[in-house]
């Protein structure tokens, strides 16, 4: 199965509002083979507990304004790692260190990868040049 359009077009409004709130590590997997009820997984990483709770923040706004009705969200109080179940998209929101002790990327691996095309990427360093 290939996750819907729909689907996709929640990735992009939130792939961007994570970006736009400093989200590192977007990778996004398409879980509608072995998950009936999702289609796809949207996991972001922040780099402090504020950061994760903006970006969390930041998503759900975007999608709702979007017209999308969050269904849960869970671990905003402590902002490790935040979940945002938006029916077809869920969003996992990771403090680095949680993002590495879970490991999701490893646990579907088995699952494609669904493109990301952000409207405002963030400059590359330029390594000291």
């Amino acid at each position: 199965m290939q996750a819907p359009q729909s689907a996709v077009e929640m990735l992009q409004i939130a792939a961007d509002a994570a970006s736009d709130k400093g989200g590192e590590d977007l990778v996004a997997l398409d879980v509608s083979g072995p998950l009936p009820l999702v289609d796809i997984f949207l996991l972001v990483t922040g780099n402090s507990e504020r950061n994760v709770a903006a970006i969390a923040d930041e998503i759900e706004d975007k999608l709702i304004e979007s017209g999308h009705k969050r269904v849960r969200r869970e671990g905003r109080a402590e902002a490790r790692w935040v979940l945002l179940d938006f029916g077809d998209l869920i969003v996992h929101v990771f403090h680095a260190e949680e993002r590495v002790y879970y490991g999701l990327e490893r646990l579907w691996k088995d699952c494609p990868l669904v493109p990301i095309e952000l409207s405002n990427p963030v400059p590359e360093a330029n390594n000291g040049v």
